[in-house]
């Protein structure tokens, strides 16, 4: 075998399954940013309806367009826009769109579609990332309600992020939450019946352990992908199963060494502390991790395989064990895996 990365799309259904089931009877959006968190975002994507999600979350509109162009049907929400994003394309391919400002709102609504944009307004409630402020949230809802009347727009949701710094911290962003919706309610955004916008604010974290927050859907990330979202246990504790496994090949080996042909140029940490991988059925040190190598404690013989890491099954390193190795978080060692590596899909 060479060099690869295998994605087991198996693996990830199972793990969509079993966050449907948590998250119920709220709905299941996935998120499939940064490629499908290095997993590839259209087979994960189709894998991903095929077991529980309703509907996908990119990051922006350029991913939800190459999304349609290959055939996805479901409900996408692109939530990042810069300068040059194309809305009157996302509105026009439906694609469901965040808007944290006044600008944003009036960008779209300018953009000339020939159909109502269907919008998800966001509040910061915390995390600072984007959303409006607590000051101007009355006029973008008052706008965005003026957009809806002109037929220009629909009010399709209300959302925004936690910070999961602390479950205290979250539980002040779902009481700014509520205050929010009391706010656009006030303001006259139905808050019942058919017509009522979708609430979400839950990702991965407090979907899971925070069921006050799910409303009517939660945006599962990372735990998908067999990486905790918690310090107290990891994915295998939480019934996850981690669906890439990355292996690498003995390209040179001796005195008590063998060297790796991967290295951070592939997306392996440099700055790891005391790494391991599997080699030869055994757990060896990571010496170091040069940009096209890594060097191991052990020696082997040329064209052995070794497994940087995987879900654990055959005693592997996982992602997570790799983020503490390199003092980050799962979500960054899946996602920087380099798209140089060849992929191998088991399971579509």
């Amino acid at each position: 075998m060479t060099t690869r990365i295998e994605i087991d799309l198996d693996a990830f259904r199972a793990n969509v399954l079993t966050l449907a089931a948590i998250a119920a009877p709220a709905r299941t959006m996935l998120a499939v940013k940064a490629d499908g968190y290095g997993h590839g975002m259209v087979p994960i994507a189709r894998a991903a309806l095929a077991s529980g999600a309703d509907s996908l979350a990119v990051l922006d509109v350029t991913a939800a367009l190459e999304l349609r162009a290959a055939g996805i049907e479901a409900q996408l929400f692109a939530w990042l826009h810069g300068e040059e994003t194309d809305f009157r394309a996302a509105v026009e391919h439906d694609v469901d769109l965040g808007v944290s400002s006044l600008v944003e709102l009036r960008r779209i609504v300018d953009a000339g579609a020939d159909r109502p944009a269907t919008l998800h307004l966001k509040i910061d409630t915390g995390l600072h990332r984007n959303g409006a402020s607590p000051e101007d949230w009355p006029v973008l809802v008052g706008e965005a309600l003026a957009a809806e009347q002109r037929g220009q727009a629909r009010i399709a949701g209300i959302w925004s992020h936690l910070a999961d710094a602390s479950p205290a911290d979250d539980r002040v962003a779902l009481a700014e939450f509520r205050a929010a919706l009391a706010v656009a309610a006030g303001l006259g955004v139905p808050m019942d019946g058919p017509d009522r916008p979708l609430l979400h604010l839950a990702a991965s974290s407090a979907g899971i352990r925070m069921p006050e927050a799910r409303f009517d859907l939660v945006r599962f990330g990372i735990a998908a992908y067999g990486s905790s979202p918690f310090d107290d246990q990891t994915a295998r504790d939480l019934g996850m199963r981690a669906p890439m496994t990355v292996y690498a090949t003995v390209i040179a080996s001796e005195a008590g060494t063998s060297t790796l042909d991967l290295g951070s140029a592939d997306g392996i940490p440099s700055n790891v502390q005391d790494g391991r991988v599997l080699l030869d059925g055994k757990r060896v040190r990571v010496r170091t991790v040069d940009v096209d190598t890594i060097e191991v404690a052990a020696e082997a013989p040329l064209g052995t395989e070794a497994i940087v890491f995987g879900p654990g099954d055959r005693g592997e390193p996982t992602a997570e064990e790799w983020a503490a190795w390199a003092d980050t978080i799962g979500d960054e060692i899946l996602a920087r895996a380099s798209r140089r590596i060849p992929r191998v899909i088991l399971g579509e």
